[in-house]
């Protein structure tokens, strides 16, 4: 019986993780007719989804400057992917440190919560950033 119960909960617990995602996002010089863009603006995903960022052109890097309380900062170094396994559910803001200026912001909203949407709306944004987060907000 024990061996039984063990077995189910073990495969519970890895199956679990086997249902995570990985999701790819560029860090782009140019998408259409926008310039100093992350391929996706908006990304919704789910409680332990990885997020790649692919450093497909020279000098982005992901940093957060928003998200939920308990997070640690996290920001990658220019010209490298980045990568993050979103544990905690929420809403992140994100952007490209030398592009904040220019718009280059995302947001990734983990299990539909958006219980820390004040606490982003708050977030000291520079630049043509503040129209582009007007309308990513419209997406959520």
């Amino acid at each position: 019986m024990i061996k039984k119960v063990f077995f189910v909960l073990s495969f519970m617990f890895f199956s679990y993780g086997s249902f995570a995602e990985t999701i790819e996002i560029q860090m782009l010089n140019k998408l259409g007719k926008e310039k100093m863009v992350y391929s996706t603006k908006v990304a919704k995903i789910n409680l332990n989804d990885k997020i790649v960022w692919k450093s497909v052109s020279k000098g982005h890097n992901v940093e957060f400057i928003g998200m939920p309380d308990g997070v640690k900062k996290f920001k990658s170094k220019i010209n490298k992917d980045a990568e993050y396994v979103f544990k905690k559910p929420g809403i992140y803001l994100y952007q490209c440190t030398p592009h904040k200026a220019m718009g280059m912001i995302g947001i990734v909203l983990v299990d539909g919560d958006k219980s820390n949407l004040k606490k982003i709306k708050k977030v000291k944004l520079y630049g043509k950033s503040k129209k582009v987060f007007k309308k990513m907000l419209k997406k959520l």
